[in-house]
């Protein structure tokens, strides 16, 4: 792992702080030299829907062939320390002063703080994508790596990161915990109801520096690039036809297999895709929705003759 530390922001002015030293982990990341008169440590075990940044776990063997792996990483900048000497049991003493989130470590501030920096000194020397800490960074290069350590135990499926295998667990239990206070609408992670979200906000954050449009999700710029490059990355195993969506290729490849999922519920015919069966329900609807605006046309034409 590589890391470049760059110049530490000045830390909130409301608070006194001595200069510290900074020391190198086992594992290369950067962490603060605590007073042991001041600080114990507590590791807190939370969930986080996001990232597993907030855990950060242990291999026993690995524990065993070095005593001081768990000191080390006890002193991650995500995990708690619960402050002794104080009489007032203030657990989360330190702030940051650009929005007010409060730590109960200087060390868990920093890395907050990089957040609003956008500072990232953790690199991943495959793809040379860049993280604020060393957990993160260690979750990302499962991606590489292939590694799923978390098991479902009801199905099989392993999971790259133990909040992913939380979310997908609620396949199993339908758990819906979140809940769009605009419409109603639940959801079984935090990142689909933002998603949500912005069906009622209108907000789509994710700018294509090519044309200009913008979308809702990293996932529809991502498609959308693709009609700038010409990039088709989904192919047809039996035909060689290639396509720039993968539903696209599904829909596709019921050419092949003959299946036709949508089902007309007035006369049972069937259809390969969605927008085939709603065209076809016109049939027994009557709806003829281009009609109007063929009327003003030939409205507009009579006039000007």
């Amino acid at each position: 792992l590589e890391f470049v530390l760059d110049q530490e922001d000045p830390e909130p002015p409301q608070i006194k702080e001595e200069t510290e030293e900074v020391c190198t982990s086992q594992e290369g990341e950067f962490v603060p030299k605590q007073d042991p008169d001041m600080f114990m440590l507590a590791p807190v075990d939370e969930e986080n829907d996001q990232s597993e940044d907030e855990t950060v776990d242990l291999n026993p063997d690995e524990t065993d062939k070095n005593p001081n792996v768990g000191e080390t990483r006890g002193n991650d900048f995500r995990q708690s320390c619960e402050l002794r000497g104080h009489d007032n049991n203030v657990d989360e003493p330190y702030f940051c002063n650009m929005c007010g989130t409060r730590f109960a470590d200087r060390g868990a501030l920093r890395v907050h703080k990089r957040t609003h920096a956008d500072e990232k000194p953790c690199l991943c020397k495959v793809c040379g994508s860049r993280f604020t800490n060393s957990s993160t960074l260690k979750v990302h290069m499962r991606k590489h790596t292939g590694e799923k350590p978390y098991l479902c135990n009801m199905c099989g499926t392993s999971f790259s990161d133990r909040s992913a295998l939380t979310v997908h667990m609620r396949t199993h239990t339908g758990a819906k915990p979140y809940l769009c206070n605009t419409c109603g609408t639940r959801f079984s992670d935090r990142s689909a109801l933002t998603v949500h979200m912005r069906t009622h906000t209108g907000e789509k954050p994710y700018l294509c520096n090519t044309c200009g449009s913008r979308f809702i999700t990293n996932n529809d710029l991502t498609v959308h690039m693709r009609t700038h490059t010409g990039e088709k990355p989904y192919l047809c195993n039996t035909c060689g036809t290639r396509f720039p969506r993968l539903n696209v290729l599904k829909v596709h490849m019921r050419t092949h297999t003959g299946e036709k999922p949508y089902l007309c519920k007035t006369c049972g015919t069937r259809f390969r895709n969605n927008s085939a069966l709603t065209v076809h329900m016109r049939t027994h609807t009557g709806e003829k929705p281009y009609l109007s605006a063929l009327g003003s046309i030939s409205e507009v034409n009579s006039t000007k003759v």
